[in-house]
């Protein structure tokens, strides 16, 4: 298998893709059953991680002084 964090978001998710409907087809033995759903959990993984970067990106967090969050802003570019 592919070391997942050199892989991109959109390639992570087509992996993802195909384990999922390996493993929903059934035809798989139990250990390669078990590999792929190992695998499967480190790619979901790294997509929400990407995902939440991007989602940090786009989005700066308003904190008080407690450290509670007070609100979500858009982020400024430039």
């Amino acid at each position: 298998m592919t070391e997942t964090t050199e892989l991109s978001f959109e390639d992570a998710l087509k992996q993802l893709e195909k384990i999922v409907s390996e493993l929903e087809s059934g035809q798989a033995p139990l250990e390669k059953s078990l590999a792929l759903y190992q695998e499967g959990a480190r790619l979901k993984q790294l997509c929400e991680e990407r995902l939440e970067a991007a989602r940090l990106q786009v989005e700066k967090i308003s904190l008080n002084k407690s450290g509670a969050v007070e609100g979500v802003n858009p982020a400024e570019f430039g």
